[in-house]
């Protein structure tokens, strides 16, 4: 694997866990009990998009560093799909 496919892999990764990470600990207004005027009561309280971008990259250099052992190491590849699944005779 060249530096590049392992950085279109990881983007592709991180991107993916920052859609699916986006919703944890959101907090809208009506739960604070703050609800600014002229806005959705379900609008989120504040910005947490800090917080979301440093777990989605730790969960992505996890999951990253999950692809890369069984690529590089084991030595699997998409091609070896079917020797996991299960053979109905």
């Amino acid at each position: 694997m060249g530096w590049i496919s392992g950085a279109a892999i990881f983007f592709i990764i991180w991107w993916t866990v920052l859609f699916a990470v986006l919703p944890f600990g959101l907090r809208t207004q009506d739960d604070d009990h703050a609800v600014t005027l002229g806005t959705e009561a379900s609008a989120p309280r504040g910005p947490h998009m800090r917080r979301a971008i440093i777990f989605t990259t730790i969960v992505a250099v996890i999951l990253f560093g999950i692809y890369y052992y069984v690529t590089n190491v084991l030595g699997y590849s998409f091609d070896d799909l079917p020797n996991f699944t299960p053979k109905f005779d």
